[in-house]
């Protein structure tokens, strides 16, 4: 079985080779691209995936000329990412204090299932967007935690979501499955594992 970091490594390799050839033959059309890539480096279907994932990542983008398609490096990629990584972690956070607002009566009506589906799903944003937020601070301020209170935010709605769970009378086999679903996000004794 291939693991996360394998497989995303992969997907990474893929979309470097695309975007050098990108940035290398900014003349190239989209079938003149294709066939210097496939069968190389990936499959057609492959490098259609690939393509698609730039392109809705914005790392690249469509200009047409006549009836042919090229592809452009997006111009100020790091500051157009900046801007979508704090968009996207404001709305998740704000959503995800809505939606645990509501936990109390929400995660009792579910059976063991949803019980884990739903504090699996809040963990994992909560951590998510917490991270989102550590990335701006480093990206904004290295020095200075700009999302102080945020992170704070996020800290106690993680232990609010911990307490439901352990309030709950499926705590046995709840607790358990979700904590070893969140080892993904924890560290590990040694990073030469």
């Amino acid at each position: 079985m291939i693991s996360q970091i394998e497989h995303n490594f992969e997907i990474s390799e893929r979309e470097r080779v695309v975007l050098e050839r990108i940035k290398n033959n900014p003349d190239l059309h989209h079938n003149a691209l294709l066939k210097q890539i496939v069968p190389e480096f990936m499959a057609k279907t492959t490098f259609e995936k690939t393509r698609d994932s730039l392109l809705e990542k914005e790392i690249i983008f469509v200009k047409t000329s006549g009836n042919m398609k090229f592809y452009v490096s997006t111009e100020n990629y790091e500051e157009k990412l900046q801007y979508r990584i704090e968009h996207n972690t404001n709305n998740s956070y704000h959503d995800l204090k809505l939606k645990i607002k509501k936990l109390n009566t929400n995660y009792t009506h579910n059976d063991i299932n949803g019980k884990i589906i739903l504090a699996n799903f809040l963990l994992v944003n909560l951590i998510r967007a917490d991270n989102g937020f550590t990335i701006l601070d480093s990206v904004k301020n290295p020095k200075k935690t700009l999302y102080r209170d945020e992170h704070l935010t996020i800290q106690q709605l993680i232990h609010q979501v911990f307490t439901i769970i352990r309030d709950d009378k499926d705590f046995g086999i709840v607790f358990p499955i979700i904590v070893s679903n969140m080892e993904f996000f924890m560290p590990r004794d040694s990073l030469d594992e």
